[in-house]
C-alpha cells in the first residue's frame, strides 16, 4: 500500500524522483496525431457532419421565403461559425469547451421555433433579424446558466443517460433512410439505384473494418463516401457541375442581414429551445464519454454548455443559428475508435475554409444523398449501440428504471415516426412534441425524477433530515458526533470508528472535503482496523441481503447486478467463489457491484482474484470498500460529486 506509516524522508523523496523522471502517458483523448492522419480524420468528419449542417439553412430559407443568393450566405456563414463552435469546444480555453472529440452543429430543435419566429416578423430578412435577435440573446443565458444546469447532473444516472443516448440514435436513423431514398427534396422510394448506392456503401464500410486493421479502419467512413460518390459520378448520378457557378471566395461578415430586432416573446422561445439543446448537449457528452472512456463530471457538462452558449452567440453575430454537440459525428468517433479532440479542431479548421470557398462546399454538397445515406446508417446506429451499452449499467430488476426506458424511448419514437403529431397541441407546447430527441430525452429525466426522487423512495432516510431527503453539508456541519455517526456509519456497513475519524475534520468546506475525510480515515487505519471492517461486509449474492437483514445499503449495491434476484444455478456459482475466496483470505469477497457492472464480469474478476497474494489481496478489498462508500455516499449527500475520488481509482488500478 502506498498510505503505509513511517515511511522515511528518503524513501519519500526517491519516490518522488522516480514520479519525476517517470514518462507521462498521454490519453487517447489529447493525443495530437501526424498532420496526415488530422487531416484526413477531420475531413471524414466534415463530410459525416455537412448534410446535417447545411439543411437547417435550406430549411429556414425555404420556410420565411428568402432568395437563393442569401440561402448562400447562410450555408457559408454557417459552415464557418461551425468550425469555431468546433474548435471552441474540443480544444476549448478558460472554462469553455469539454475538450472532448464533439463537432458543434445547428441544432435541429430550433428550426420549428425560428421558422415561427421568423414568420411572425413577416418572414424575408426582417424575420432573420428577428431570429438573430433572439438567438444572441439565449446564447448569453446559456453561456452563463452553464454552471447552475450543471449542477443537476446527479439527476442523469445510467437510467437516464442511456435512454437519452439511444433515443439520440434512433431518432438520427430516419434522417439516414431520408438521404437513402433520394433526400427530402428528391425522395424516391422505388429506385432501386438509391437503394443500391446506399447498400454498396454500407457494404464497403463493413468490409474495410472486416478485411483490413488500423488506419485503413478507421478511414471506412471515408473510403465509402468517395467510392460511392464515384461509382455514382461514373453511372452519371452524381454531378459536379455546380461547382463551375461558385465563387472561390464568400466572406460572412458580422450583422450582414442588418441589425437583429428583438421581442421578448421570442427570446423566451428561444431561451426554451438551448434549455432543451442542454438535455442532448449532456446526453452527447455522455456517450462521447463512454466512447473515449473518460469519466464525466459536473464541470464538464458546464464547460459543454458554456460552450454552447458562446457558439450560440457568436452564430447570432454570424448570422447562423443556435449551436450544440452533433450526434451525428459522436457515432463516427465509436466507428471509427479515433479519440482524439484534435482530429475534431482539423475538422474546425476545414469547416471554417470550406465557408470560406462556396467552390469547396460544392463538391462536398455533391455527394449524392443515397450514399451518405448508406454511410449514415451505420455512423447513426453506432450512436443507439452506445445507449444501450450505458444501459448495461441499469438494474432492469427494479421495474421503475423499466418503466423510465420503456416510456422515453416509445413517446421519442412516437414523435420521429408522426411528427405531424405535434400539430395536435399548442404552439408552445410543439417545441417538446415536435422533436424525439427533446420529447423522449424530457421524458426520462422527468420519470426519473418522479420514480427515484420524489416521495418515500428519494435515496436513503438520513437521521436527523425531514422527510428522508438527502442530508445537506450544512446539516453535517451543524451535527455533534453522535448524529454524525449515525447518519453515516452506513457506508461502512454499519461500523462506527471510520466515521468518528472523519468526524475529527469538522467543519467541512464542502462535499469533496467530506468524501476525502472519510476516504483518509479508512486508507491510513491499521491493517487489523482495515480487516475488522472487512469481515462485516455480506457475501455476494447471500440470501440475508436479498431478504433486507444486512441493510437497505446492501440491497441497493448488489441489487444493481441482479444478485438478490439469482437463479439456483447462478446462486450455485457464487456461493462456490465466496466460500473459497473465503477459505484462502479469511475475509468475504468485496466487490463493488455497481462499478463491476454483470454478473459475468463479477464472477471472472472473483476468480482471478484468487490468485493474488494475501497482501495485495487486503488492497484489493480496501479499495473495492472504498468504492462501495462513495457510492452510498452518491446516495446519501445532497450534491455530491458524482465523480469518485481520484484516490481510489489510482490504488485499484495500482495494486491489482
Amino acid at each position: 500500500m502506498r498510505f503505509a506509516r513511517g515511511r522515511s524522508s528518503q524513501d519519500s523523496a526517491s519516490t518522488q524522483d522516480s514520479a519525476a523522471t517517470r514518462p507521462r502517458t498521454v490519453h487517447p483523448v489529447d493525443e495530437v496525431l501526424p498532420a496526415g492522419r488530422l487531416a484526413l480524420y477531420g475531413i471524414q468528419h466534415v463530410l459525416a457532419f455537412y448534410a446535417g449542417a447545411v439543411v437547417i439553412p435550406i430549411l429556414l430559407a425555404g420556410a420565411i421565403g428568402l432568395s437563393e443568393r442569401e440561402l448562400i450566405h447562410l450555408i457559408n456563414a454557417d459552415l464557418f461559425t461551425c468550425g469555431i463552435a468546433s474548435i471552441i469546444q474540443s480544444v476549448g480555453f478558460w472554462k469553455v469547451g469539454v475538450r472532448l472529440p464533439l463537432v458543434q452543429g445547428v441544432t435541429f430543435t430550433a428550426v420549428s421555433p425560428m421558422i415561427a419566429i421568423g414568420l411572425a416578423a413577416g418572414g424575408g430578412t426582417s424575420g432573420l433579424l428577428m431570429i438573430y435577435g433572439s438567438v444572441i440573446v439565449a446564447g448569453l443565458v446559456t453561456f452563463f446558466a452553464a454552471p447552475y444546469f450543471s449542477r443537476l447532473i446527479r439527476y442523469f444516472p445510467p437510467v437516464v443517460t442511456g435512454s437519452v443516448i439511444l433515443i439520440i440514435g434512433i431518432a438520427l436513423l430516419p434522417v439516414a433512410a431520408q438521404d437513402v431514398v433520394g433526400g427530402a427534396t428528391n425522395a424516391q422510394p422505388a429506385n432501386s439505384r438509391n437503394l443500391a448506392y446506399a447498400l454498396g456503401t454500407l457494404a464497403l464500410i463493413v468490409i474495410i473494418q472486416r478485411v483490413f486493421r488500423g488506419f485503413m479502419a478507421t478511414v471506412a467512413v471515408l473510403v465509402g463516401l468517395v467510392l460511392g460518390t464515384l461509382v455514382a459520378w461514373a453511372l452519371g448520378d452524381a454531378s459536379f457541375t455546380a461547382v463551375v457557378g461558385q465563387p472561390w471566395l464568400g466572406v460572412t461578415t458580422p450583422f450582414f442581414f442588418g441589425i437583429p430586432k428583438f421581442s421578448v416573446a421570442a427570446i423566451v422561445s428561444m431561451v426554451v429551445v438551448m434549455l432543451i439543446t442542454a438535455v442532448e448537449t449532456t446526453g452527447d457528452v455522455f456517450a462521447t464519454g463512454e466512447i473515449v472512456d473518460r469519466r464525466i463530471g459536473r464541470e464538464d457538462i458546464a464547460r459543454a454548455l458554456r460552450a454552447d452558449g458562446l457558439a450560440t452567440t457568436i452564430g447570432g453575430v454570424l448570422n447562423s443559428f443556435p449551436y450544440t454537440c452533433f450526434a451525428e459525428n459522436v457515432g463516427l468517433v465509436r466507428l471509427t475508435r479515433i479519440s482524439s479532440r484534435y482530429v475534431v479542431a482539423a475538422a474546425g479548421v476545414f469547416m471554417i475554409l470550406i465557408g470560406l470557398v462556396p467552390k469547396a462546399g460544392a463538391v462536398v454538397a455533391s455527394i449524392p444523398h443515397p450514399v451518405l445515406g448508406g454511410a449514415a446508417l451505420a455512423m447513426f446506429a453506432t450512436v443507439a449501440v452506445v445507449g444501450i451499452q450505458t444501459l448495461g449499467a441499469v438494474d432492469f430488476h427494479d421495474n421503475r428504471n423499466v418503466v423510465i426506458v420503456a416510456s422515453s424511448v416509445g413517446l421519442a419514437l412516437l414523435a420521429t415516426v408522426q411528427p405531424d403529431i405535434a400539430k395536435a397541441v399548442p404552439g408552445w407546447a410543439q417545441i417538446v412534441l415536435g422533436s424525439g430527441i427533446t420529447l423522449g430525452s424530457v421524458t426520462a429525466i422527468l420519470l426519473n425524477v418522479v420514480f427515484h426522487h420524489i416521495g418515500k423512495d428519494y435515496g436513503p432516510a438520513v437521521a436527523g433530515t425531514p422527510g428522508g431527503a438527502s442530508v445537506r453539508l450544512d446539516q453535517v456541519n451543524e451535527m455533534d458526533r453522535a448524529q454524525f455517526v449515525s447518519t453515516f456509519r452506513r457506508l461502512f456497513q454499519d461500523t462506527d470508528w471510520v466515521v468518528e475519524k472523519a468526524y475529527e475534520n469538522k467543519p467541512f468546506a464542502d462535499t469533496s472535503a467530506l468524501r476525502t475525510a472519510f476516504q483518509e480515515a479508512l486508507f491510513t487505519s491499521g491493517h487489523e482496523e482495515q480487516r475488522e471492517l472487512m469481515t462485516h461486509y455480506p457475501a455476494l449474492g447471500d440470501d440475508r441481503v436479498a431478504d433486507g437483514t444486512e441493510g437497505e445499503e446492501s440491497v441497493r449495491d448488489q441489487s444493481a447486478a441482479g444478485l438478490t434476484r439469482l437463479t439456483e444455478d447462478d446462486h450455485a456459482e457464487f456461493d462456490s467463489l465466496t466460500s473459497a475466496y473465503r477459505d484462502r483470505f479469511g475475509i468475504p469477497l468485496i466487490v463493488s457491484v455497481r462499478d463491476a457492472g454483470k454478473r459475468d464480469r463479477i464472477l471472472e474478476e472473483g476468480w482471478q482474484r484468487l490468485a493474488n497474494s494475501a497482501a495485495q489481496e487486503h488492497a484489493a478489498a480496501l479499495v473495492e470498500v472504498a468504492k462501495i462508500a462513495s457510492r452510498r455516499f452518491g446516495d446519501l449527500v445532497a450534491d455530491a460529486n458524482p465523480i469518485h475520488s481520484a484516490r481510489s481509482w489510482a490504488l485499484g488500478r495500482e495494486d491489482r
